[in-house]
């Protein structure tokens, strides 16, 4: 793990003594393509250097104590984009995999992947398997990766799978409730995230973890993407803690 500056040690200190630290953070990490155009550079090189700001990113989670951390890598629209950044970001998603793999592997990092994954390139999709079973022991971080997701398809998934064992007689209509949707999700197991960071300074949700953000924080950064750092993120999770979280209740 890279050394934090001064400034950034700080943060993190003042993280680790908050009483309050959010077990599961979301991200959705927005700004690759602007940050590229800004240089003059084309759009696969923002995103290779978004690549540095995810490696950045899991280790501030871990050094936070954070629990879960689920990054929002390539979203179904995305596949709408032009064929040859596609085919680049499928190029960056192997490798990451060898780059990062061995390091997720050393430092506990278990990698889950959720999404529509048998749209992805065959390398890819190899690749992201063999960093799920490769991780799998992991027990200081739960990395999530939302890989060719979209939380409309994910909800109507859900629906046609209740409807459908419903209709065979397999459950009584009127026991679906929450927990019982909730186990046909794709995230099924992963508590909701108690913050959601979304980069670049856009407020959209973007078709993300549309149920389980119900009751989430959210924090917007200007900052772009390949530009979010520790010291972000631990911005992030301090504001968090000032936060007053009721759930639609309040004190009597």
């Amino acid at each position: 793990m890279t050394r934090p500056g001064a400034e950034t040690a700080d943060l993190l200190r003042r993280v680790r003594e908050a009483e309050m630290v959010p077990a599961h953070i979301a991200i959705i990490m927005d700004g690759n393509g602007r940050w590229a155009r800004e240089r003059g550079l084309p759009r696969w090189k923002g995103h290779r250097e978004g690549m540095k700001a995810v490696r950045r990113s899991v280790e501030g989670a871990l050094e936070a104590g954070i629990s879960h951390l689920t990054l929002y890598a390539f979203s179904r629209e995305n596949w709408g984009r032009p064929a040859a950044e596609v085919r680049a970001l499928m190029a960056l998603l192997v490798e990451y995999v060898e780059r990062e793999g061995q390091e997720l592997l050393s430092n506990g990092v278990r990698v889950t992947v959720f999404g529509d994954r048998d749209r992805l390139s065959a390398d890819a999709r190899q690749s992201v398997e063999v960093l799920e079973r490769t991780t799998a022991p992991g027990t200081a971080l739960q990395l999530n990766l939302a890989i060719s997701y979209g939380a409309r398809d994910e909800i109507l998934g859900a629906v046609r799978s209740l409807a459908g064992q419903a209709s065979r007689g397999e459950i009584d209509p009127e026991a679906i409730d929450a927990p019982m949707f909730e186990s046909q999700l794709q995230t099924s197991g992963i508590p909701d995230p108690d913050l959601l960071i979304r980069t670049s300074g856009e407020m959209r949700i973007s078709n993300f973890l549309l149920w389980q953000i119900a009751y989430s924080e959210l924090y917007v950064t200007p900052v772009l993407w390949p530009d979010f750092g520790k010291s972000d993120l631990y911005n992030a999770i301090l504001e968090y803690r000032r936060r007053e979280r009721r759930f639609g209740r309040v004190e009597a």
